[in-house]
């Protein structure tokens, strides 16, 4: 964990410090929000449900245009700009009184969020090589699990005191941490030498840097990235489906919620980093989805074996079936980051990790629906039907991963000098 907090580059340990504040400004905002929407502002739970849905497609605008503008000005420039507007987004929840303002909100708060994702990606992509890549955001993402736990128990004290000052309080310490972020990413094109031309932007005197390839002119890329948000929608499943499972058609105790999330947190801190090396190789990356979508098939027809045994066998199973189904989120992350970063054209390296953001960001606003439609409606069968759609998906990003891996070796081959 020292190596995860204290990294020796600066930009890795500029990443690791903006990630660890806004992961427990996120594990507060997440836990809090439901209740301050329904409770503090007064929407009905379906006028919340309709406002994140409409908030996620502008997440998803602002997924290409944060890569997009990250290839034009520089992806540390829209980190810290986006960090700043959405620390003010959040803020702003505090005097929003009614479905208008909420939806406002939220769209400024998703939006600016999902620029964020995108600007670290493409940041991580022009300043690291190879290996280096996939290692660093393996190492950040434990960050991320890590500190959005302890954001989580400390949103607890705002639930147990469970009155509208708590509440109003706990989005203000969201708000202050998220702008506690945006500090390590001060001023980091100056304290670092040579960032500002490694991000691909003209610098005065310079040669104004060739454009590359559109994302949206690559099928290779967008294929594999349509299919990686296909298997993304198990956030959905671990943040909606098993909570509904477990409190409508389990007879385990509803702490088991809490229980599973520990154990998917400890998980993911202990074997990110290491499921993710070898994935700069595109091969391996594909094989490992492949792996994480037989894995999280597998995982689905356990949470449903839970559903028809008594307690003390259902929290056995539940057990059973999260550590499986977090070994499918480990190696579907840390394939999907290698292809995301190596089938780039690196030219345009923001807009094509723009493009993969999008698909995170299609995934997190279909994957409720997605889940709830299958898994909680039609128990056996749709948890079934759920699973052949990640074992599916995995097999497909494992072919065209190997076929991409192909051509660029038959291209090297036809590149390479005779004699």
């Amino acid at each position: 964990m020292t190596r995860q907090l204290l990294p020796h580059d600066p930009v890795e340990r500029a990443l690791t410090f903006t990630t660890l504040a806004g992961s427990l400004a996120n594990g507060v905002f997440y836990s809090v929000s439901a209740l301050y929407f329904t409770r503090v502002i007064g929407l009905p739970a379906t006028d919340v449900g309709l406002g994140l849905t409409v908030a996620g497609a502008a997440g998803v605008a602002a997924s290409y245009l944060g890569g997009r503008l990250s290839d034009l000005v520089g992806a540390d420039r829209v980190l810290r700009w986006a960090s700043v507007a959405q620390a003010l987004a959040l803020l702003a929840y505090v005097v929003a009184d009614g479905w208008t303002s909420f939806v406002v909100t939220a769209c400024a708060a998703v939006g600016f969020r999902s620029l964020q994702g995108s600007a670290k990606s493409a940041l991580l992509a022009r300043w690291f090589t190879g290996p280096d890549r996939v290692a660093v955001r393996a190492r950040l993402r434990v960050v991320t699990n890590v500190f959005m736990g302890l954001g989580t128990l400390a949103a607890g004290i705002a639930l147990l005191v469970d009155t509208r000052t708590a509440y109003q309080a706990a989005i203000v310490v969201v708000g202050v941490l998220a702008l506690v972020s945006v500090l390590p990413v001060l001023g980091l094109r100056e304290r670092v030498p040579g960032l500002a031309e490694v991000m691909g932007v003209r610098v005065p005197g310079a040669t104004a840097p060739a454009r590359g390839r559109s994302p949206f002119r690559d099928p290779t890329y967008l294929t594999v990235s349509s299919l990686n948000a296909v298997i993304a929608m198990q956030f959905g499943l671990q943040s909606v489906g098993v909570p509904l499972w477990i409190a409508g058609h389990t007879d385990a105790p509803t702490v088991m919620i809490s229980v599973l999330l520990i154990v998917n947190t400890i998980l993911v801190a202990l074997l990110q980093v290491r499921a993710a090396r070898g994935t700069e190789d595109v091969r391996v990356a594909g094989r490992a989805v492949r792996r994480a979508g037989g894995v999280l098939a597998a995982a689905c027809l356990l949470y449903a074996a839970a559903g028809s045994v008594g307690a003390v066998a259902a929290v056995l199973v539940l057990l059973v079936a999260e550590v499986v189904a977090t070994f499918g989120e480990i190696w579907a992350e840390a394939g999907a980051w290698g292809l995301a970063f190596e089938l780039a054209d690196p030219r345009s390296v923001g807009a094509y990790q723009g493009v993969s953001q999008m698909g995170y960001s299609i995934a997190g606003m279909l994957s409720p629906l997605v889940v709830t439609a299958t898994a909680i409606d039609h128990g056996l069968l749709g948890w079934a039907v759920l699973g052949c759609v990640f074992a599916v998906a995995g097999c497909l990003v494992a072919e065209v991963a190997r076929r991409a891996a192909a051509t660029r070796s038959q291209l090297g081959q036809a590149a390479a000098p005779v004699g």
